[in-house]
């Protein structure tokens, strides 16, 4: 499960050649803006290490995505994260804003939640959302997840989506 294709998506499980990349992703202030903030190309390079130690713990992860033209468009994934004392398997996806409101978001998170129900028998799969983040609410929404609950997550309003088999 290195790869997996959408149409208009490939991509490729995250590695070291990626870092580039990510750097200038989360560099982006309007695309960190709903991350956690601007990361540092150190920080980023720590959040790189600790995605590809995911990988090889739990046989999934994150994602790089490109264009089929192979343009670098985001970073998008499956991942164990805590919340509220509960060890829940996190989607989530962050696109470059040359390819905001193009449908992408939705086009991954199908993608990912098809992965991780069918493919890797998940229980359920979550979203957590910061309240101000429409498109990507709207994202799961078309991806049929449902608004489950709103909570407090590092100092920010999120609501958390959930979608189950």
């Amino acid at each position: 499960m290195n790869h997996f294709r959408t149409n208009r998506m490939t991509a490729e499980r995250l590695n070291e050649i990626h870092l580039a990349d990510l750097v200038a992703l989360h560099l982006d202030a309007e695309v960190s803006r709903y991350l956690g903030g601007v990361r540092t190309p150190e920080v980023t390079k720590t959040y790189l290490a600790t995605n590809m130690a995911h990988w090889d713990e739990h046989g999934f992860g994150l994602w790089t995505l490109r264009t089929t033209d192979g343009a670098f468009a985001g970073r998008a994934g499956l991942r164990h994260i805590c919340v509220d004392d509960v060890d829940e398997i996190e989607i989530l996806y962050a696109f470059k804003r040359e390819f905001w409101g193009q449908g992408f978001a939705s086009e991954v998170a199908t993608a990912l939640t098809d992965l991780g129900l069918s493919r890797l028998k998940l229980l359920s799969l979550i979203g957590i959302v910061n309240v101000a983040n429409v498109a990507s609410r709207r994202a799961l929404e078309k991806s049929n997840y449902l608004l489950e609950r709103s909570t407090i997550r590092n100092g920010e309003r999120v609501v958390i989506y959930r979608i189950g088999p």
